[in-house]
């Protein structure tokens, strides 16, 4: 075992020393100080980190904006079968996801609010009768009793 790596615990490999360590957060914690989505960004710069909880919340509100807006992508053609793909909501719920993961309160706050205000703008009737009235198929049934 002279390949630089050093035996660690129940057989593992850790990387060298003169490698820098890095620990995940693995609870919550406050501070611009986060690695989101990438290894080194946003970095150490205050601005960045607004970026990026920027691009957190519009991610979300876009995806609640996809998840309700089927009427506007209905045409058939190649064109829109291609801008369908590249606004496919999944891939953004995904990396919403792995942001979420690292763990930064920050995140999970503009993750929080960009899904309600997503909900609030496409989805809950407050600016004007939402798309899934009338509808059985909507993501949230009207309720009756």
């Amino acid at each position: 075992m002279n390949d630089g790596h050093m035996p660690g615990v129940n057989g593992t490999m850790t990387m060298p020393r003169r490698h820098k360590m890095m620990m995940m957060h693995m609870t919550f914690f406050w501070g611009t100080r986060a690695i989101i989505l990438f290894t080194g960004w946003p970095g150490a710069q205050t601005a960045m980190y607004a970026v990026a909880i920027v691009l957190a919340f519009a991610i979300c509100v876009l995806v609640e904006w996809l998840s309700r807006c089927h009427h506007l992508l209905a045409k058939p053609g190649v064109a829109t079968a291609i801008l369908r793909v590249l606004l496919h909501r999944m891939g953004l719920m995904y990396l919403a996801m792995l942001a979420l993961m690292s763990f930064n309160a920050g995140v999970f706050l503009a993750v929080v609010a960009g899904h309600a205000v997503g909900f609030l703008a496409f989805a809950s009737g407050a600016f004007g009768k939402p798309e899934y009235m009338g509808k059985a198929t909507g993501d949230l049934p009207p309720m009756s009793c």
